[in-house]
């Protein structure tokens, strides 16, 4: 795991399209924004356990990388 410090109003850069911005420090809370391509799906940690255990829970479990690579390179 990569960490790093910021301070308000400072960013980091993921993959030259995705910037995460500290927008405010309160506390112990900190607010981040994010700016990512529409097609790049973005959820806090919860929202994707909740979404990953009902795609697992009704059998539609998705595949994984390797599995999607032999399925386009079968196209």
């Amino acid at each position: 795991m990569l960490v790093l410090s910021r301070k308000k109003n400072e960013s980091i850069v993921i993959n030259n399209d995705i910037t995460i911005v500290v927008v405010e420090i309160r506390g112990d809370k900190v607010r981040l924004g994010v700016e990512a391509p529409k097609e790049v799906p973005v959820h806090r940690r919860e929202v994707y356990d909740a979404i990953h255990r009902h795609e697992t829970s009704e059998g539609k479990a998705p595949a994984s990388e390797s599995d999607q690579n032999a399925t386009a390179g079968e196209a």
